[in-house]
């Protein structure tokens, strides 16, 4: 956007002082002189006190004088506001030139603004903290990137191999190809649709409705009953009312993946999951717990990245893709939410979803 030019800052907070210096000592010279005047509206001889007029004497002896002293008031305000105003915006300089840095591309650059806490500081500090956040953004969406291109890849390139065999191989059991052909693309779509559900949920763009988590529990848990049932897994559901807002759609997504999660990363023929719901003063509470393998915290946080599997890809018509808990990640912060992974001592893992309760005065 094209703007007219004008006067910086610096100079019209040196002007600003200059002339408030000029202002003060104006009214100090003011007061002097009618204090002088004053003082000299009666003068006294030998025969007694007679009235004189003073505009002569003032005019010769002050006035030059006070001349004097607004030139020095002037020069000194001009002189001295520029070096101060200089001092004042000194920090505005460094955040300037790491504005300019960022918008060249290089995130990890810093302020670091020295001295105590005032105004200056707390906008530096409030950049930097935005700088090391769109960084870590920045990071995470070049490694999903990355990460969805090859698994994009994967199912492309096995499809071509399969295309190649049976050009060259016209005997090849057809109907083996097209079943292998089928899983492939299955996954391929499956991925595709994942990806796309993530990026709906990042930019927010659903309707808000009144949702109850419990609801949505009860129906991912009899969705799932039959997969539970071929695993030899348990699942046991309870808790109260939780409602919330949000999308009914997202928020069911969120809670099929953690307990599809929970079953397939069990121990087969004897595990056990636990899907709860509750209310606190200001949230409410979607937990899913399961048994299984034994987690350490370091290798528990990293499992909402996506495309991390805390074991081994699992050859199954319901293998997933490697974004369930990347996607429940991201639901629960469109929602503005927490979502925390927890190790058990004894195995398996414990994850809480928080949302924010629904407002008594909430309308739909």
């Amino acid at each position: 956007m094209d703007r007219s030019p004008g006067l910086s800052v610096r100079l019209k907070l040196t002007l600003s002082y200059a002339g408030f210096l000029m202002l003060a000592g104006v009214f100090l010279l003011v007061a002097v002189g009618v204090f002088l005047l004053r003082q000299g509206w009666l003068q006294t001889n030998e025969s007694g006190a007679v009235r004189v007029t003073p505009g002569t004497l003032f005019v010769r002896g002050f006035a030059p004088t006070a001349a004097a002293v607004m030139v020095f008031l002037l020069v000194f305000g001009l002189l001295g506001g520029w070096i101060l105003a200089g001092r004042m915006l000194a920090p505005l300089d460094r955040i300037t030139h790491a504005t300019r840095t960022a918008a060249a591309g290089s995130l990890s650059h810093r302020i670091h603004l020295p001295g105590r806490k005032d105004e200056f500081r707390e906008l530096a500090d409030a950049f930097d903290g935005m700088l090391a956040q769109l960084e870590a953004h920045v990071a995470e969406q070049r490694r999903f990137a990355a990460n969805a291109s090859h698994e994009l890849r994967t199912p492309l390139a096995i499809s071509k191999a399969l295309l190649d065999v049976a050009r060259t191989d016209p005997d090849h059991d057809t109907g083996e190809l097209v079943d292998r052909l089928h899983a492939v693309n299955t996954r391929a779509i499956d991925l595709t649709e994942a990806l796309l559900l993530v990026s709906r949920a990042e930019q927010r763009s659903f309707t808000r409705e009144r949702v109850d988590l419990s609801l949505m529990a009860e129906e991912a848990t009899e969705t799932l009953l039959p997969l539970a049932e071929k695993h030899g897994v348990t699942i046991e559901t309870h808790g109260d009312i939780a409602p919330t807002t949000g999308s009914q759609t997202l928020l069911l997504q969120l809670t099929m993946n953690l307990v599809h999660n929970a079953i397939v990363h069990n121990l087969p023929g004897e595990g056990t999951v636990w899907v709860n719901t509750g209310v606190g003063p200001r949230t409410v509470v979607l937990t899913v717990e399961n048994t299984g393998e034994k987690f350490t915290p370091q290798l528990a946080s990293t499992l909402t990245e996506p495309f991390r599997r805390g074991t081994e890809r699992i050859h199954t018509d319901h293998a997933g893709v490697g974004l369930g808990l990347a996607i429940v990640k991201t639901i629960t912060q469109a929602h503005d939410g927490t979502l925390t992974l927890t190790p058990r001592p004894a195995g398996g893992i414990h994850i809480t979803v928080e949302l924010p309760a629904i407002s008594r005065n909430w309308s739909r």
